[in-house]
């Protein structure tokens, strides 16, 4: 059955803000993980719903490790949201992806450890599949937009998310090439591994700001390098939304993300925990609903 796109962005470094938006409007969150980032922002492009969400709130002030990644996946599909769009500027691992080039990632290695990264984690087990992460549709359709914008775009890579807020010594660098990693972040895990809790299909762009510190000829990353290269590729990213926008089918077709959890849930309804399913509620009434009233 199809279905209208609401469109939700989690935007990174650099990009605390959508341009262009219709009926703007902006509105505090809760959910039974806590609160979100930010406010959420909504509107309209081209007759197309979008949702923003500051991933580092207002003034970048929230660390990676401190982001509440839960939250904003739950309040965004609380919001409606059909799919979600990452947008995160990551150093780059390979010599053939330059600062400020794109990278359409879709696998991901999780090295951070100290972030909470499912919503089952007590009173209700589910195991859901993460072999193929990103949403093929989203990702193909942001990378369109992304040529479309004037970027540099480079099909599939690896991203190694690490816990930050430190960059790589280079010991660590050389050897995540040795992984076969070819971008490196402090954000996309555990959101890409919630987004697919929420049944949410997920893609990220990564922006490219800097070479990491595996290059023994040069210095390592410098923060004033990468805040040049990230507010450049962040005009690009501004530029991307309405096209994605306007790249998109009519109707939304389902995905098979939209059912995710159809078969993950392990633990039978009679053992489930009374509260957890509560929460579970919340995010998903199709399984665990109906929602409690307030």
């Amino acid at each position: 059955m199809t279905q209208s796109w609401k469109i939700g962005i989690i935007g990174g470094s650099g990009l605390s803000d959508l341009e262009g938006l219709e009926a703007r409007s902006a509105s505090a969150a809760e959910t039974p993980w806590g609160a979100p980032s930010g406010p959420l922002i909504s509107g309209r492009i081209g007759g197309i719903e979008l949702c923003f969400l500051s991933r580092h709130g207002a003034g970048h002030a929230i660390a990676p490790s401190q982001v509440n990644y839960r939250a904003n996946i739950a309040a965004l599909k609380q919001a409606g949201c059909t799919d979600i769009l990452s947008i995160s500027a990551v150093g780059s691992l390979r010599e053939h992806l330059p600062p400020g080039s794109f990278v359409l990632v879709d696998q991901f290695i999780d090295r951070t450890r100290l972030r909470k990264t499912s919503f089952f984690d007590q009173g209700v087990v589910a195991h859901v599949s993460l072999a193929d992460p990103i949403c093929p549709r989203l990702s193909a359709l942001a990378g369109a937009a992304a040529r479309q914008a004037g970027a540099m775009v480079s099909e599939g890579g690896v991203y190694l998310a690490m816990e930050g807020p430190h960059f790589s010594t280079r010991a660590e660098s050389r050897l995540y090439r040795q992984w076969g990693c070819d971008v490196i972040g402090m954000t996309n895990m555990p959101e890409a591994k919630l987004a697919r809790e929420a049944e949410l299909p997920y893609a990220t762009i990564a922006m490219v700001t800097d070479y990491d510190s595996w290059r023994d000829a040069e210095a390592g990353v410098d923060v004033a390098q990468i805040l040049a290269c990230m507010h450049a590729n962040a005009a690009k990213a501004r530029t991307l939304i309405p096209l994605l926008i306007a790249g998109l089918p009519a109707t939304r077709a389902p995905s098979p993300i939209d059912s995710a959890l159809d078969f993950a849930v392990v633990t039978p309804p009679e053992a489930q925990d009374a509260d957890a399913r509560k929460c579970l509620a919340w995010l998903n009434p199709r399984l665990f609903g109906p929602v409690p009233e307030k």
